[in-house]
């Protein structure tokens, strides 16, 4: 997902999504209220939510883990996903506290100097899209599952987990002739790493240890993630 305004910029902010930007890691947060969306008994809902998390076990890769969650969706039609993604993030904003405040006033503060402003995350649109809308996002890099006829096939064209972040922010970054020194990113975890050491002006969200100690050494940035 992209939009015009990339194609002039001198200058990207990227944000990760999940617990950066957002309070609640997306793609399991949309899954749990999804499975209620469709209709399953709670009993069923509390098996497939255990099951989902069971992917974030120690010891399974990342990219690997999100592969198998987008399985969940085959067979589901695309606007049948996108309908249940906009009530879900309405819910959301009615209830507050989705966005960490600090990071979205960053966000905010970037485009009100003209830079662009791009999601990255290993959640995918079928949440992502109304986040990206609602905060004026110029572009989107995320997990892009399988699509044909309208219906998910259960499979990933294109996981967006860990170095995958980095890649795609330089290729970007080429595509438009952006200095990464000129570019910030902001990130929460160790798989965000490298897309925080590509751009010339990374900050570190929240109290991961790892990662404020990585701050400390660099003399990056950092935030505290404040819920708002």
């Amino acid at each position: 997902m992209t939009t015009a305004p990339l194609a002039s910029a001198t200058a990207v902010a990227f944000f990760d999504v999940d617990e950066t930007l957002t309070t609640v890691k997306t793609m399991f947060d949309f899954y749990d209220f999804f499975l209620a969306a469709v209709g399953h008994s709670e009993e069923e809902q509390l098996r497939l939510r255990n099951s989902a998390r069971d992917l974030l076990r120690p010891g399974l890769p990342r990219a690997q883990g999100n592969r198998l969650f987008y399985r969940r969706f085959a067979g589901y039609k695309a606007e049948q996903v996108e309908a249940a993604g906009q009530a879900w993030f309405d819910r959301h904003m009615e209830r507050g506290g989705f966005f960490h405040r600090d990071v979205l006033d960053a966000l905010r503060a970037h485009r009100a100097d003209g830079m662009a402003t791009v999601l990255v995350s290993g959640s995918f649109l079928g949440c992502l899209e109304f986040v990206a809308s609602h905060v004026g996002a110029d572009a989107v890099l995320c997990t892009r599952p399988e699509i044909q006829a309208d219906v998910y096939t259960g499979e990933v064209l294109e996981t967006m987990i860990g170095d995958a972040k980095a890649r795609a922010a330089r290729t970007l970054l080429t595509e438009h002739g952006i200095a990464p020194a000129r570019c910030h990113a902001y990130g929460d975890h160790t798989s965000d790493l490298e897309l925080l050491r590509l751009v010339g002006h990374p900050v570190v969200v929240g109290g991961n240890p790892d990662m404020v100690a990585e701050a400390d050494r660099n003399g990056w940035h950092r935030l505290p993630g404040v819920p708002g």
